[in-house]
Parts: structure tokens; C-alpha cells; sequence
């Protein structure tokens, strides 16, 4: 497929199959299971079919389609091995390529967009995409004033195609849950929907580029291009060398895991302080490794790319996290259960035993317990489990609590990070990120700052 599905009908029946698709499978497995296979071994082979045909359909269409893909990739470490590790090359694929526009809708868009001269603004222009995404494609290109850049054009029709496809993926969203256990399908394509006019904007993508290369320039830890021309349907962005974060997933040493799985937690915690900005779509895609880090060519430094979807917060982080965090490290259950109260996570109509909410946090937070924690496939898989199981008193705690919408994209954008390190298989000093990002997480920071202040 050369271009973008832009008829609703072509893209709905390809969607709309998926369903029936799933209902074949599970008579299918019914049908295992009657003849006497255990129903563990019958569920785990529907999931991989089920798996199987998702995949091949997203990775068919752009538009949301591809962009649910995306996000629901970077929990694929919550999939048991035997199920994720057929379609894990899939995924990745996903993450970093799609089928290419053709040249003559490329030129058509530049033209339209930069003027009938447009070439005249590049010295050189490589007609095939270095990269591929939902909304638009990305062209290597030499600017008039020898600067290598990126050139990203968004596809014709990119958000009829956007809405169309969440509006459709969301009608069958409880079939794909058992694809993430312990996950909701339906809030993550409600948010993905939320955030379409955002993410075709190219204007409020290139002013959250601008404002995290102005910040990190000269870190010596992260990297982010500049933004050198924007227009709509047109982003031209510095040239950002480096390994791409799928690749160390795949085959990176340890060292480049573990670093690369430092500087994303320092990324994601740091970005909110720092600019007010938290990049929310945090999928392998988007980052690079860059050799040149403070120890030298052999260190490496991140490379981050894509600010089509950013949650803005103007004091950083809520301060609220970074407390019940805190708390609940220290054991202190009735103080975490009053926050979670006061900030809407449990709801006026639901009454909880606080020890329980406690006992269900705990697990979930042991990173940030111990002084270095590794990101394992084992462990995302054993909270999706706790989560999932019906029997488990955690799920049915789950079950009573409520996100508020001001801590929905946070939540994602942590889960995501939390996926992408335990397919890195990192080591990670998360305390010290938390340490020094999170407001609150340590106790008295703003009193003394304040008083210093004063001084």
C-alpha cells in the first residue's frame, strides 16, 4: 500500500473485520476447549491469533489505526513471552515505519504549503521517507544554509483518517482487552481522540520543539533538534543522528540499555520541571542514542524527537504524585487514602480499607523503593497478572478506583515509560530522578527552598 486509505468505507471494512475476526477465534477456541485442551493453553493461542491479525491490519493503515498500534506496543512487555515474542519484530516495525506516500504527494503538499519554489529552499532533498509515522512522513533534506534536517509532511487527509479509525477501533474496544491485562482499551482511544487536533497542528508541536531545544541546549544528557521551519502540514526540524531506541531494544549491550533507560526516567521527570512540558508519547519510536555523553564518545546522551503530543504543566509534575508517593513508601496509609480522596482517584460514593489501597500501591512502586531497580518483561508481566486476575484483590480494588482527566495522560505517559524500560531490560537509579524532579517526593524541599529564599 502506497498511500494513505483516504475512503472511510475501504478503512471501516478493514476495521470493522477485526471484530469478526475475533468472534471466528473464540468459537474456534470454544471448539479447543470442548475436545479437552486446558483453557490456559486455548487462551494464550487466541491471543497470539488475535495479536496476529491487529498487528497486520495496523500496520496496513496510518492514521489512527497505526496510532493506537503504537501505543499499545510499548505494553507488550505485559504479554506473556509465548504470546509477545512471535509478533515483538511486528511491533517494533510498527513503531518506526508505515507503507510511504508517494513523491508526487510529497511535492504536491510542499508545494502547496513552502510556495512553487520549494525547492529552492533545500540544497538537496531525498525523496524517500527516512521514517514514517501517523500522521505524516519524514524526508532527509539539506536546507539552504547547509543545515541536515528533517522535514516532516503530513499526510493529505491525516485527520479525517485519524478520527475515523479511533471512532471505529473504539466500538470493539472491550474485545481488545485481553490483548493488555490489566489495562482499559476504551480511555487510551478516548484520550488518543482527544489529542487529534493537537497532534495535527503542526504550530503547537514546533512551540513545545522549541521550548524543550532552548532548555536543553548544551545538556549534557539530552538532545533535542531544533526547530528551523514550520508551516501547516510542514515541520522542518535539525537532523538527529543515533541509534534508534528499538534497535537497542533488540540487540543493545547492557551498558547502552541501562544508559538509555536512565536518561528516558531523567527525560520524563525532568521535562515537566524544566519546561512546563511533559512529551507524552514516549513509544521507542522517538528516541535515539547519541554517542558524545559526559563521559565521553564512549558515553551516550538521548535523543528525543516528536512533540506532536505534549500535557501542559506549568508548575511541573502536580505536587499531589510526588507526596502519596512519598507516603505511601513510608507505610503511611490513612494520610495516602485522605490524598487519593481529595484528588478524585477514589470516589465520594466508594469506601476503601486503606491498609488494602496501600497493599495494592506497593507492589506497583517498588521501583522507586530501592536504590537501583531493574525493568524486567517478568515483572510488568507479574503486576499485569495481579491486576487482571479476578480472583485477585487487586483487581477488584482496581475495579473502585477512578482516574481523575488531570492525571489521565500523566498515568499513560508513565505506564508507556515503565513499558519501554522493561523491553529495554534496564537497570535504573529511578529514586535519584525522583529525587531531584518530583515535587514533594522529598519531604520539607519547598519549605527550604523558600526560607532560602527569604535569606
Amino acid at each position: 500500500m502506497s498511500d494513505l486509505p483516504r475512503k472511510a468505507v475501504t478503512r471501516t471494512a478493514k476495521l470493522a473485520a477485526l471484530p469478526l475476526g475475533f468472534a471466528g477465534r473464540a468459537t474456534w477456541g470454544l471448539g479447543k476447549r470442548i475436545v479437552g485442551e486446558s483453557a490456559e493453553l486455548v487462551g494464550r493461542e487466541l491471543q497470539q491469533r488475535t495479536a496476529d491479525q491487529l498487528f497486520k491490519v495496523l500496520g496496513e493503515l496510518k492514521g489512527g489505526a497505526m496510532k493506537f498500534g503504537q501505543a499499545l506496543s510499548v505494553f507488550e512487555s505485559a504479554l506473556p513471552e509465548e504470546v509477545a515474542g512471535p509478533y515483538r519484530a511486528a511491533l517494533t516495525k510498527l513503531q518506526e515505519a508505515a507503507p510511504p506516500m508517494p513523491t508526487r504527494t510529497v511535492h504536491g503538499v510542499l508545494a502547496e504549503r513552502l510556495g512553487a519554489d520549494w525547492q529552492e529552499l533545500f540544497r538537496t532533498f531525498d525523496d524517500k521517507p527516512a521514517a514514517a509515522a501517523s500522521i505524516g512522513q519524514v524526508h532527509r533534506a539539506v536546507w539552504h544554509d547547509g543545515r541536515e534536517v528533517a522535514v516532516k509532511v503530513q499526510y493529505p487527509g491525516a485527520g479525517e483518517a485519524l478520527l475515523s479509525d479511533l471512532n471505529q477501533l473504539s466500538r470493539f474496544a472491550r474485545l481488545l482487552g485481553p490483548l493488555v491485562p490489566g489495562m482499559d482499551v476504551k480511555p487510551l482511544i478516548t484520550e488518543l481522540k482527544d489529542r487529534v487536533s493537537e497532534e495535527l497542528d503542526y504550530g503547537l508541536e514546533a512551540q513545545a520543539q522549541r521550548a524543550h531545544a532552548e532548555e536543553f541546549a548544551g545538556d549534557p544528557d539530552v538532545v533535542v533538534p531544533d526547530v528551523v521551519h514550520q508551516c501547516d502540514q510542514v515541520l522542518v526540524t535539525e537532523w538527529l543522528d543515533g541509534t534508534p531506541l528499538s534497535e537497542v531494544i533488540a540487540d543493545g549491550t547492557e551498558e547502552q540499555r541501562d544508559r538509555a533507560g536512565q536518561l528516558l526516567a531523567r527525560f520524563l521527570f525532568s521535562g515537566p520541571a524544566r519546561t512546563g512540558l511533559l512529551h507524552a508519547d514516549p513509544h521507542p519510536g522517538n528516541f535515539r542514542l547519541l554517542p558524545g555523553g559526559p563521559g565521553g564518545e564512549d558515553d551516550w546522551r538521548l535523543g528525543v524527537l516528536d512533540f506532536g503530543t505534549v500535557d501542559r504543566l506549568p508548575g511541573g509534575l502536580p505536587a499531589p504524585i510526588g507526596e502519596a508517593l512519598r507516603m505511601t513508601l513510608d507505610g503511611e496509609a490513612e494520610a495516602v487514602y485522605e490524598m487519593l480522596c481529595a484528588e478524585g482517584f477514589v470516589k465520594e460514593s466508594v469506601e476503601l480499607d486503606p491498609d488494602a489501597v496501600l497493599d495494592y500501591l506497593l507492589p506497583i512502586i517498588e521501583p522507586a523503593r530501592v536504590e537501583a531497580f531493574t525493568f524486567t518483561r517478568g515483572w510488568m508481566r507479574s503486576q499485569a497478572a495481579r491486576i487482571a486476575d479476578v480472583r485477585s484483590p487487586a483487581y477488584q480494588l482496581a475495579k473502585q478506583l477512578n482516574l481523575p482527566p488531570a492525571y489521565l495522560l500523566i498515568h499513560r505517559v508513565t505506564l508507556s515509560t515503565i513499558g519501554v524500560l522493561c523491553q529495554l531490560g534496564a537497570t535504573v537509579r529511578l529514586r535519584d530522578e525522583l529525587e531531584d524532579w518530583l515535587p514533594e517526593f522529598v519531604a520539607g524541599e519547598p519549605g527550604e527552598e523558600e526560607e532560602a529564599a527569604q535569606a
